[in-house]
């Protein structure tokens, strides 16, 4: 066992990833035991934002597929962390991550709602291509991890956010920034908005005392 069971007071780590699917029709890419109504080819995943390996402090990760599929509970022991079927509607995976003993963290479990057509700001770009993308970007969180799981972590320490944006990694820096900075600006909006709205009750009040 690596380090030790102790835990690491007043200390935060955290790791990014992302999880989510792709999707593809089907077309003429079929097998003899390809289900007739099977319209798209799909992988729903959990994956290191980089690339890199998870599989440190992931012990094994159990995708649950709907109850319509053969063995709908799919526990993949080893990256890569995702699993590959057909079908032909969406549905909501339940994605239970299981962590290494040496974090002695309960396990996790995130939903991800399966997407099979293009949908979104990006719809014709998708239609185009004829794939359909959905990814959620996240972060694992130890608070006062173990001496054990610190030791796996820090091994890697530029396993993070990656500055730029690449083909594959739509999740950066400068893009955490770009939503801080909307929602700064959203923040003052309201506050502004709030602002107005206490001047014009304070007008009609004293309009209301003055009356009587």
């Amino acid at each position: 066992m690596t380090g030790g069971s102790k835990r690491i007071k007043n200390l935060q780590i955290a790791r990014p990833f992302v999880y989510g699917n792709i999707a593809v029709p089907l077309g003429d890419n079929r097998t003899e035991t390809t289900p007739t109504d099977h319209t798209h080819s799909w992988t729903v995943f959990l994956r290191g934002i980089n690339g890199d390996d998870l599989s440190g402090f992931v012990k094994r990760v159990v995708f649950k597929l709907h109850e319509t599929y053969p063995n709908s509970t799919r526990s993949i022991e080893e990256p890569p962390f995702e699993v590959t079927e057909t079908g032909w509607g969406e549905f909501e995976i339940a994605i239970r991550v299981y962590f290494v003993s040496e974090a002695a963290e309960k396990n996790l479990v995130i939903y991800h709602h399966l997407k099979l057509h293009p949908y979104g700001p990006d719809i014709e770009k998708q239609k185009e291509s004829g794939s359909v993308t959905s990814l959620q970007y996240e972060e694992f969180v130890f608070n006062e991890p173990t001496e054990g799981l610190f030791d796996i972590l820090t091994r890697k320490p530029d396993a993070m956010l990656p500055k730029q944006k690449t083909s594959r990694v739509p999740f950066t820096v400068a893009a955490e920034n770009e939503e801080l900075d909307r929602l700064a600006a959203a923040y003052n909006v309201v506050q502004e908005q709030i602002k107005k709205s206490t001047d014009q009750l304070k007008q009609l009040e004293a309009e209301r005392a003055s009356l009587q």
